[in-house]
């Protein structure tokens, strides 16, 4: 990026101060430097255009743009579990759901780069959409990007499903505040490799780098890690770690590998549309859970007149030697007490393989003469499993821009 910066902020002069050495001897050094940076300009444009064939892929004689880009990001996280009977033989149980839907995270901002390469800025619009950081490049056979996003949300739909004897008997479906948000944190970093780059660019379509001169297509290697936190652990929420056999936050790390096709398909000059598709497979896979236990339940006679005394949170009983002492439920709705309080109790790890996400992208891209636009969408899904507990992410984005080439 400093490479680049220096080329952006040197490139006008350079031309200047190459025609009048002869006459700026003060200047030895300044011009020294100049020429070296225009070499290297020289250097990579001739580079760019060597890799690929002109009659596919054509690389602009002006390297640099400066696009204006509107973005707006989605993610959707649902954590599902199933609370079996306390009897074995009952064959009941219950499915239950929890979905989070944050705010669209809508931003606006400009990128400025050389070639495939560049630093951008943008400034979110949209309010509680939390943080979102991403970064890209791309090359005649390779692509990289990152993605990194926190956000907290209280706004969850819960469904559920009750089974008795192993047929449905009711089922419930309603939109809701939990009373501590659930934080989720996640962090996307890929790179993929392309068989056919002289023929074929995923550039041309997401970045305009380079503009698709007839229809071609090409086989991808992509590789990809991803971790994430999904973490609602507040004695608010007590109710929910319960139905969860006391697991109230989970990490996953995961890496993936997997093999895809992308076609740029040209019907006219200067338009080209892009599909992508890439199954990834794991090779590596660890889920790390975190359980917690609270001195309130809700799973006790709520009528106990048992003298339960003060918390002792050393010990982690009542007075009485009770563990656990009954939640009071006022209008439906569940009343923690000031005392009210919960602990990690141990934390487990898992390894596991064979999981299968997926990475979708489609991009349009329009060029004349210096001007292009271009609309770009890429859709990841990442899911694990922890026994009976389930966490599937679904993780978007739509993106906007308008540049022009300098």
């Amino acid at each position: 990026m400093i490479i680049c910066c220096l080329l952006f902020a040197l490139n006008a002069a350079g031309q200047e101060t190459i025609d009048s050495v002869s006459t700026q001897e003060k200047t030895d050094s300044t011009t020294s430097l100049v020429k070296r940076l225009y070499q290297v300009q020289q250097f990579l444009d001739t580079k760019a255009k060597k890799k690929v064939d002109p009659n596919y892929i054509e690389v602009p004689d002006k390297p640099w743009r400066v696009i204006m880009r509107y973005k707006e990001n989605a993610v959707d996280v649902d954590f599902s579990n199933t609370l079996e009977s306390l009897d074995p033989g009952d064959h009941s149980y219950l499915d239950w759901r929890l979905c989070f839907e944050p705010p669209v995270a809508a931003s606006i901002g400009f990128w400025v780069g050389y070639r495939g390469t560049g630093i951008s800025f943008s400034k979110s619009l949209a309010k509680n959409a939390g943080r979102y950081f991403s970064i890209s490049t791309t090359g005649a056979k390779y692509g990289f990007n990152f993605r990194l996003r926190r956000f907290s949300t209280s706004a969850v739909k819960l469904e559920t499903d009750t089974y008795i004897e192993g047929e449905g008997v009711t089922e419930y479906d309603e939109e809701d505040n939990m009373l501590s948000p659930v934080w989720i944190r996640s962090a996307y970093l890929n790179g993929y490799y392309v068989f056919n780059g002289r023929r074929y660019s995923q550039a041309a379509a997401y970045n305009q780098a380079v503009i698709q001169r007839r229809s071609a297509g090409s086989f991808l290697l992509g590789a990809t890690w991803y971790q994430s936190s999904f973490d609602y652990s507040d004695v608010e929420n007590s109710i929910f770690m319960e139905l969860a056999r006391s697991v109230g936050r989970i990490k996953v790390h995961q890496a993936n590998i997997g093999i895809g096709y992308g076609y740029n398909f040209v019907p006219f000059r200067g338009f080209v549309i892009n599909a992508m598709a890439m199954p990834t497979f794991s090779v590596y896979n660890r889920v790390k859970i975190y359980k917690y236990d609270f001195n309130y339940t809700l799973f006790l006679d709520e009528n106990e007149t048992d003298n339960y005394g003060e918390w002792n949170s050393e010990t982690k009983t009542w007075a009485n030697g009770k563990t656990h002492k009954a939640l009071e439920i006022v209008n439906n709705t569940v009343v923690y007490p000031d005392d009210a309080e919960s602990w990690e109790v141990d934390s487990e790890t898992e390894y596991s393989w064979l999981h299968v996400n997926l990475d979708l992208r489609l991009g349009i891209a329009y060029n004349w003469r210096n001007y292009f636009i271009g609309l770009q969408g890429q859709y990841n899904n990442f899911h694990y499993k922890k026994d009976i507990s389930k966490v599937n992410i679904f993780d978007a984005y739509a993106r906007l821009s308008l540049g022009v080439r300098l």
